[in-house]
Order: C-alpha cells, then structure tokens, then sequence
C-alpha cells in the first residue's frame, strides 16, 4: 500500500524551533518540530511568561556513541527564546576513537529579538567522542546570552577528564547592514580537550586541568544584556590581583567590612567564597560582546559562582524571566 502521504525529509537528530511575537503580545512558538534522539519541549506559556521556554534534551538523557544532533533556530524581530535542559547532557561512550558523537546548532536572531542559552552542563563519560558546533547570527540589536561549559565526568565512578575528546567551537556573527551583504564574525571561540594532546606535554588530560571539575564560557553581546557585561567587567577589575595581600589584622578588616556598603560587603563575601571554592576566572570585551571563563573545584561551585552573579546582576531574569536560569540556581 503506497501512504498517501509525502515522505519525510527529516533526517534522524534533525530539529527546528521559530519563535514570533504574539498578537496579544509576548512571545511563542511558530514552529517546533523534532526527530529522533533530539527531543524538544515547550511547556504551556503563562500569562505572566517573559519569553518563549524550550527545553533541549534527549531520549535516555544524553547521546550515545555516533548520535548526531543538528537543530535550527529562527527568533524574529522582537520577540525573545529562553533554552534550557533538565539536566546534565550526558556523552556515552563510543565503541572507538573514530565514532564521533556531534551537536550542530544554528541561531537567526533578528531585529531587537534576544535569545538566552543556560543549560546544564555538558558530562562526557569515559572514552566517549564529542563535538559540538553552536553558530548565532545576530541582526544589529539582537542579544544573545550563551553559557557553554563541561565537567570531569562520572566522579562517582572515578572519571576525571576520561573522555576520549571533547571540543566545543561557538561562532557569533553579525548581519549586514545591507540586503544580501555578508555577515561579520565577532567571535569564534574554540576548545579542543583531548587525551593525545595532552601527551605532548608529558602529562594526562587530568593532570592539565588543574584540579578542576568543570570549566565554562559565557558570552554575551547586545543592548537586553550589556548591563550583564558592563558588570561582570566590573567584578572582574575589582578583584584582587594575583599575589597581592591584605596585611591588615582581622580586626581591622571585619571593622572595614562593617563600614562598607551593601554591594562592597557582597563583594568581599564573593572573593572569600570563590578562594574557599577554588573558582578562578576572567572576563574580556572582543568586539562588543564581553566572554567570561571560569572554572571551579567542583560542579556545584560553579554552578553557584555563575548562577548567584546572573542572579545578582539581575538582566537575565527581568528580561527572560526566572525561568531561564532554572539550569543555573545555586
């Protein structure tokens, strides 16, 4: 029997999400569609929703050895997407070195639309293969908020930088100002984490990462989240310096803590925890976006670093609302 219906032209992994300003106003789905082993979710939207919510996961909570993914994203002009998981992406192993598990994603962001990526982090497991891919193309006042990081893996299990290889390549370009003219790139930030790269120094992977257990990068770029920037630009100058000292007693500095203001006493509170939780970072402005690194002793210390300063900043929820930073509370 010959189906009346035309054949798929999907291919499996294959993903597409638009996202459009509302009659009634806010923002919603125009177009969600999925194959397998992508999977994407959208809860109802609420009356009082700041954003569109799709949720990216995948059948069994995570890929396994030679998944593919490849998802399309279109947000247009003036309306707003917030994408999180529910839960860590979890890599399985791969049968060998030449099996490649991969993540492609695309973004389009319009005119005065905005886009913010907070998931949880992505948990290789021992001998798997990844590569992921995410390219954001922004109209001149889109936004983007992008947080792409990865742990040691299974430590439960003893896995400590196990993978095979890890790379991760993030690209963010702007549109032209003309019809048809090409695009800038802005950034194109690449890590490659691999066994046998680390051999040329003489040492393991996990010997490399100096005892971290998860490293991240944050990008942001565009007007809904230069204050983000314009902060994290200013709790990076106001740290301390590597080998600098505080010789006063301790006295003295609890005395000088209860004197300074609100924001002053946060701020000393943060450096203290960051020394107590072995969180390191930087931040730096490339061409209009501002990119944070950071890593941590530990997963939940990073996920409490960056969490409790989009919290403290305050952009992210106004804009997208508390939603988006599900992936991120402390």
């Amino acid at each position: 029997m010959i189906s009346p219906f035309p054949r798929s032209t999907s291919l499996p992994g294959d993903g597409r999400l638009v996202v459009r300003l509302l009659p009634a106003g806010g923002s919603g789905l125009e177009t969600i569609s999925y194959q397998y082993p992508l999977k994407l979710i959208s809860p109802s939207p609420t009356v009082d929703q700041k954003s569109a919510l799709v949720f990216l996961l995948s059948y069994g909570g995570g890929l396994v050895g030679g998944d593919g993914v490849n998802l399309s994203i279109h947000v247009r002009p003036g309306s707003s997407l917030s994408l999180v998981t529910q839960g860590h992406t979890k890599i399985f192993k791969s049968p060998s070195p030449d099996v490649l598990t991969s993540q492609k994603l695309r973004v389009q962001v319009d005119e005065d639309a905005a886009v913010c990526l907070l998931p949880d982090p992505v948990q290789p497991f021992e001998d798997s293969v990844y590569e992921q891919t995410q390219v954001f193309n922004l109209g001149r006042q889109a936004s983007l908020c992008l947080l792409d990081w990865v742990t040691q893996g299974r430590v439960a299990r003893g896995e400590d930088w196990s993978f095979t290889t890890w790379t991760g390549r993030n690209e963010v370009w702007t549109q032209g100002s003309e019809p048809g003219q090409k695009g800038r790139l802005l950034i194109r930030d690449n890590i490659i984490l691999n066994q046998d790269g680390s051999k040329l120094v003489g040492l393991p992977l996990k010997h490399t990462m100096h005892k971290m257990s998860v490293f991240g990068t944050l990008i942001l770029r565009g007007p809904v989240v230069e204050p983000l920037g314009d902060f994290f630009m200013a709790e990076f100058a106001s740290s301390p310096r590597i080998g600098s000292r505080d010789f006063r007693s301790k006295e003295d500095q609890e005395k000088d803590l209860e004197e300074k203001s609100e924001l002053e006493r946060w701020r000393s509170q943060r450096i203290a925890l960051e020394s107590q939780q072995g969180v390191l970072w930087s931040a730096a402005q490339v061409r209009g976006c501002v990119i944070v690194k950071f890593g941590a002793a530990t997963v939940e210390a990073g996920r409490s670093w960056i969490g409790s300063m989009l919290i403290r900043e305050g952009s992210i929820a106004a804009y997208f609302g508390d939603t988006a930073l599900m992936c991120v509370q402390p």
